[in-house]
């Protein structure tokens, strides 16, 4: 089986190949994707986006089974934010640019920021994603998974992207950005929302 990912996120389809591969079933960059014009995602939730994008997708790919995410981080104490802002939360706060720095880089300082001062008991989060498959625009499949942890003051590793330098896990005493990626793929909200998806997939 072989799944077309709607996204150009190397990280993703690092994430994507690896869980697949143990399954027998391949990810794929969707063909064409760099030319097809990007939809809005201005879904209220995560579900709400990874349904559009699939849908939108597969109208562009006809026959060919589209996989899409929607993914971020819900921090307890700024009310869930920055939720499915997740990849936009410093251009929506308007946080400055510091010359050279990466769209992640500028995400995880924003978000600093934003918990300055937090205590210990303030900086609970979780990474959520939510899957959603289709074909020539109707969507077949849907799953989800979430990971807890807690926030950082500063980051920690070099591996991962996104939140994963500040995203702590208790019981690992390590954040996502310092494990292994068979460890990321056992554990992470990508990890477990693709493990359902698959097992539906195999029924």
């Amino acid at each position: 089986m072989i799944l077309y990912a709607a996204t150009s996120n190397p990280g993703k389809l690092r994430d994507f190949a690896t869980a697949a591969a143990a399954h027998n079933i391949t990810v794929l960059p969707l063909p064409g994707l760099q030319t097809i014009p990007a939809p809005p995602e201005d879904e209220p939730t995560f579900a709400g986006n990874a349904r559009a994008k699939a849908l939108y997708y597969s109208q562009h790919a006809p026959g060919l089974l589209v996989l899409a995410d929607d993914s971020g981080l819900e921090v307890d104490s700024l009310d869930g934010a920055p939720g499915v802002r997740s990849a936009r939360y410093a251009d929506d706060q308007h946080f400055p640019s510091a010359p050279a720095s990466t769209t992640d880089e500028r995400n995880n300082a924003c978000l600093l920021r934003a918990l300055d001062g937090a205590p210990p008991n303030c900086r609970r989060a979780r990474y959520r994603c939510v899957l959603a498959v289709a074909r020539d625009g109707h969507v077949t499949h849907t799953a989800e998974g979430a990971v807890e942890g807690e926030l950082l003051t500063a980051p920690r590793g070099t591996g991962g992207f996104g939140y994963d330098p500040l995203f702590f896990i208790p019981e690992l005493q390590q954040t996502m950005a310092e494990i292994s990626l068979e460890t990321k793929h056992d554990l992470s909200h990508r990890g477990r929302a693709f493990r359902a998806l698959l097992a539906q997939l195999a029924r």
